[in-house]
């Protein structure tokens, strides 16, 4: 094994769209296939550092191939030290700001830097951050659901061993939500856990509104009831939640997360990869979390997901949401309800012959 830091060789993007095991129906559409960029970073020690993102929608994929590899070329021949070049990015983007594609694409590069590595030390990336990879328990991840006509579905979620169920809420009224609550909690039982995911469609009085309506069904979490960046109302509806209020899936890198822990805007936080600044920006944010006692899950993403939880001090649940397992060669599994973090790095092969049915 080569005791040196490999150099960045080349950076290459690959816009995708592909099919997704079940749609995602939310309060604002329907995710019925997963924009993807494949990102490569290729080294000079024959090893490639390999990530992936979730583009949201179509028309942002070649802007964001663009953006990484515009932005790898100028990092063509720099050591793979993923801190030096986070600061390297933050000096670039600063007065433009971290948020948005900027943020994508850096969070993209930086998870590729750490599988790199973790490749050429020839071990799991949970392994080269200090931990040792183990089972994390995973929820299953719905849009807004039927009680019935998904029975099967639900089902099927608890045959695998899953012992927690999320779904999504804001599609209707009150009733409407209180409803298909009401109808998958009956189907669960008490002793799994169920969330509710309002994807930021309330505002912060029919929040707290809904959440006392909802109380009675032993909810695990409400997951962004009002708008993200409304830190504020999202306190205002923690202060007399009697359900737990999560939140952080669309906050950005470590300073995002410290604004929100300063203003007491959750009871639970879950990063996104994508947006908290990668490996690297997890790894702060999963400090600041231990030192307000904070579980902490994930968002998406769960093969890198897995990893990092393992080095999470407060590690709660890991989101199970399959976007990509279409294109790699070996897809996240589901065992006993639990996803293990493989290696080497973040445990990346992509389906070439998948690849090129997707790519766009």
């Amino acid at each position: 094994m080569s005791q040196s830091i490999p150099a960045i060789r080349s950076v290459t993007a690959r816009g995708l769209v592909v099919p997704i095991p079940r749609p995602v129906k939310n309060a604002f559409g329907v995710i019925d296939a997963a924009p993807l960029v494949l990102i490569d970073v290729a080294t000079d020690q024959g090893v490639t550092g390999r990530s992936y993102i979730f583009a949201y929608a179509k028309l942002t994929l070649r802007p964001l191939a663009h953006l990484i590899e515009e932005t790898g070329r100028e990092l063509t021949g720099r050591p793979v030290a993923p801190f030096d070049l986070m600061a390297a990015m933050d000096a670039k983007f600063r007065l433009l700001g971290w948020q948005g594609l900027v943020g994508m694409a850096v969070s993209g590069l930086d998870m590729a830097y750490w599988d790199a590595l973790g490749k050429v030390a020839g071990k799991p990336l949970a392994e080269l951050l200090g931990g040792s990879p183990k089972p994390i328990k995973a929820y299953d991840s719905y849009g807004v659901v039927d009680p019935v006509a998904d029975e099967k579905a639900l089902r099927r979620s608890l045959e695998q061993g899953f012992r927690g169920i999320k779904i999504k809420g804001g599609d209707g009224d009150a009733a409407n939500d209180e409803r298909v609550v009401r109808g998958v909690r009956a189907l669960l039982g008490p002793d799994v856990a169920l969330m509710l995911d309002f994807n930021q469609s309330l505002d912060p009085s029919e929040a707290t509104r809904r959440i006392a309506r909802l109380a009675p069904y032993d909810l695990h979490w409400i997951e962004e009831p009002v708008p993200q960046e409304n830190l504020l109302g999202h306190a205002r509806v923690r202060e007399t939640s009697p359900i737990p209020i999560q939140a952080g899936e669309n906050w950005w890198f470590p300073r995002g997360f410290a604004e929100a822990i300063a203003a007491g805007a959750s009871d639970f936080i879950m990063p996104d990869l994508m947006k908290v600044g990668g490996v690297t920006g997890w790894l702060q944010v999963a400090g600041q979390a231990d030192a307000a006692s904070i579980p902490m899950s994930s968002h998406l993403f769960a093969e890198a997901s897995a990893h990092m939880l393992t080095v999470t001090p407060t590690a709660h649940w890991l989101e199970f949401l399959d976007f990509a397992g279409a294109v790699l060669e070996n897809p996240a599994k589901i065992v006993d309800g639990t996803v293990t973090a493989r290696g080497p790095g973040l445990g990346l092969q992509w389906n070439e012959a998948a690849v090129a049915k997707y790519v766009v």
